[in-house]
């Protein structure tokens, strides 16, 4: 994936001959609009509180998806028969400049849960990073996701012990970097969780890579399928660890050898800070928008980080995106792969696995067709000269 080096083209036509020849039409939602309408129908109260929505009044997730002050400028007659889609992040090869953020408790969206997200990614080769907190261990998602790029996101545990026990696992399962995550040592405030006093992981639910864990499992009396309240109440009391600092990235790198991503980053003096405690990689995230209300979007950061790294280490960046135009204008400003969260995770309310491929089939055929109405042959060719700000125009 993708099959040809024309993807936009050839499912523009695969869905068109369809429609006009067979007389079939997709039941799958094309439009974001429709499917977060979709998704939000298909579930929970508790999933949809979990998932929707932001941090305190929503203004940094609703301004994270605001992409407007940055037009795309085309150039024409380009010569952009065939596109190359192709990139590299830390030594591992995408065949396009997407893959999916870590998102955790996938199991209040479908049942199928994280093993659902793996198999859809899995059959567009889409890269995975998959959350410290998912319902599914680790082992498992890695086995269905196959070949196709996986990394494993870290949330740090506050026991030295199970910490190192989850970057081993994780080198284990074949997971290809490690992905830090520095924006959440505590939760932010979460209006729709709190207004329920909904936490899904007392309900056990998020906490498979807990309780599969060899270590964490030893810290217990008994073992979690006997008296689930104490292990979750230990899965509590470990979860996280708001003392870190960035000379306890050292950590980190003494325990894994493979490749270590910072995510988390909007200020560009941390991200020189990651790079001097020798980070791989930058992401540049708001944890879409759930932490810090009233923060800088995750857009508005990304054109000064990318400009203090200058190629130094590659740049993931999430938070906001929606449309493939909106990933063209990310990797314009300075990103080498753009991670998309809550469209994703619509796709799997809406239609477990096959929603999730139908979703990023549909995404990258229109990020194809973009790059090439746009004038680029390749990722490499989308740059900060294929956009203009809007104080440019005037």
């Amino acid at each position: 994936m993708p099959e040809s080096d024309r993807f936009g083209d050839d499912r523009v036509n695969e869905i068109y001959r369809r429609g006009m020849l067979e007389d079939e039409t997709t039941d799958f939602p094309v439009s974001y609009g429709d499917l977060r309408e979709a998704a939000h129908a298909a579930m929970s109260d508790e999933g949809l509180a979990y998932v929707h929505g932001g941090a305190g009044s929503d203004e940094t997730f609703e301004r994270n998806q605001d992409f407007s002050p940055w037009r795309i400028v085309p150039k024409m007659l380009q010569g952009v028969e065939s596109r190359d889609l192709s990139t590299e992040i830390v030594g591992v090869d995408f065949d396009v400049p997407i893959g999916l953020t870590p998102l955790g408790v996938q199991s209040l969206l479908h049942e199928s849960a994280e093993l659902g997200t793996a198999q859809g990614a899995a059959e567009v080769d889409v890269p995975l990073v998959l959350s410290s907190l998912s319902t599914e261990p680790m082992e498992d998602v890695a086995a269905a996701l196959g070949d196709t790029p996986k990394m494993f996101q870290f949330y740090w545990s506050s026991d030295d012990a199970i910490a190192k026990s989850f970057l081993d696992r994780a080198e284990r399962a074949g997971y290809d970097a490690i992905v830090v995550t520095v924006d959440a040592p505590i939760l932010g405030w979460r209006e729709r969780l709190i207004e329920r006093g909904y936490f899904p992981f007392l309900e056990g639910e998020g906490v498979g890579n807990y309780f599969s864990d060899p270590e964490f499992r030893s810290q217990l009396d008994e073992p979690p399928e006997e008296n689930p309240s104490a292990a979750v109440e230990h899965y509590l009391d470990i979860f996280g660890d708001s003392s870190l600092t960035w000379d306890d990235l050292q950590f980190v790198h003494d325990n894994t050898d493979l490749p270590v991503i910072i995510k988390g980053i909007l200020d560009p003096a941390d991200a020189r800070l990651a790079i001097e405690h020798g980070a791989d990689g930058i992401g540049v995230s708001t944890h879409g928008g759930r932490q810090v209300d009233g923060s800088i979007s995750a857009v508005e950061a990304l054109p000064a980080v990318a400009e203090e790294v200058d190629g130094e280490v590659p740049i993931t960046f999430d938070s906001g995106v929606r449309r493939a135009s909106d990933a063209f204008k990310a990797i314009g400003l300075g990103a080498d792969a753009v991670l998309l969260g809550r469209p994703y995770a619509y796709s799997l309310a809406v239609g477990g696995a096959d929603g999730v491929e139908t979703y990023l089939r549909n995404f990258i055929a229109e990020f194809d067709l973009t790059m090439g109405l746009s004038g680029c042959r390749s990722v490499e060719e989308i740059t900060r000269d294929t956009l203009r700000h809007e104080s440019e125009l005037y």
